[in-house]
């Protein structure tokens, strides 16, 4: 059964279901809003420092996290410019887009919530020789990644579900 991506994320924008997209998820989401998504804010694999907006501060589900933290993250492309609508939510010294929300459940991150320090290791491990970084970078990666404090995180997911499974109608 082939899945039409595109099609199930307006769904799910359009139904304002429950949802978080981490990584690909931001493009995902990006694309099915009309965000502008290139390769201006590219971030190597590395531990970076993500602000909150007010927005975020203020947000139910990021409002649990701390108006800075550290967290891992790697990629290509990012969102350049998000479109009227959705809300910024948190932002790093090379992105400006590191999580955002449209409506009022669904939710996307450029950073990582799902690694751990282990967790981006693995993920060092897997990717090394599949064009994300210079394979002799590797050891400088793992080494970056066990000197990180990232800890916060991961707290998002918690919240998500939390959140998500609350029935709450101020969190819903």
């Amino acid at each position: 059964m082939e899945v039409d991506l595109a099609r199930l994320l307006a769904d799910v924008i359009a139904q304002d279901t429950w949802f978080l997209g981490a990584c690909y998820g931001i493009g995902a989401v990006g694309t099915a809003i009309n965000a502008r998504i290139d390769r201006q804010f590219t971030e190597p694999v590395s531990a970076v420092p993500i602000t909150l907006s007010a927005a975020g501060r203020d947000d139910p589900l990021f409002g649990a996290l701390p108006e800075r933290f550290d967290a891992f993250v790697g990629h290509k492309e990012a969102i350049s410019e998000l479109p009227a609508g959705a809300v910024l939510l948190a932002s790093s010294p090379a992105c400006p887009v590191q999580g955002f929300r449209v409506g009022q459940h669904v939710y996307a991150t450029q950073f990582h919530p799902e690694l751990d320090v282990e967790g981006i290791i693995t993920r060092i491990g897997t990717y090394r020789h599949h064009g994300y970084f210079d394979p002799s970078a590797h050891d400088d990666l793992v080494a970056m990644a066990r000197a990180s404090d990232v800890t916060h995180p991961p707290e998002l997911l918690t919240r998500f579900v939390e959140l998500a499974r609350s029935g709450d109608p101020e969190s819903n």
